[in-house]
């Protein structure tokens, strides 16, 4: 994992002082597609898609990859495994706009021993690049509020997706 990633975070920061394997276990190249329509309440006065709903548009496609690796994320709740956002970036190249058609590619791209990353691009109607974003998120205890590793099955699910074992 880079430095940047790493940097700033003081929830990556705790988990590092106790001792959390960051291990890099695989990298992947694990995609999902959808499309979803802008909604006219997810738009600001100016008539683009207001930037604080990107988190959850990238939520929707994270949740939707995993479902589509066989894990949906409710069962890992209910086997008491979290995964909290410990970072979030995006650049917004172009706005979306009400009642356009996007197109999301969700990327698992790196799993360590504990951490899980992913890249996303949105896509306006035109097929144009409007937004890049990456995504890092922490495998913890439900109970405990602690790190643990990422369950045994779900780097056996990318294993078809791997590119690269270090």
């Amino acid at each position: 994992m880079s430095e940047i990633k790493k940097e700033g975070f003081e929830c990556i920061a705790f988990f590092s002082k106790n001792q959390v394997n960051f291990e890099l276990i695989m990298k992947l190249s694990f995609v999902q597609e959808q499309t979803f329509r802008i909604r006219y309440s997810e738009t600001d006065k100016m008539g683009f898609c207001y930037h604080g709903n990107y988190a959850a548009f990238f939520e929707m496609g994270r949740v939707e990859a995993l479902r589509k690796l066989g894990i949906p994320y409710s069962e890992w709740e209910a086997q008491g495994i979290l995964l909290p956002v410990v970072s979030l970036s995006t650049r917004f190249l172009l706005p979306l706009r009400y009642d356009e058609v996007v197109t999301m590619k969700t990327t698992f791209t790196e799993l360590t021993r504990a951490t899980l990353f992913f890249d996303y691009e949105l896509y306006n109607e035109s097929k144009q690049l409007t937004t890049t974003a990456q995504v890092t998120l922490v495998c913890l205890d439900a109970n405990r509020k602690k790190p643990r590793s990422v369950p045994d099955s779900l780097p056996q699910s990318l294993k078809p997706y791997e590119i690269e074992t270090l």
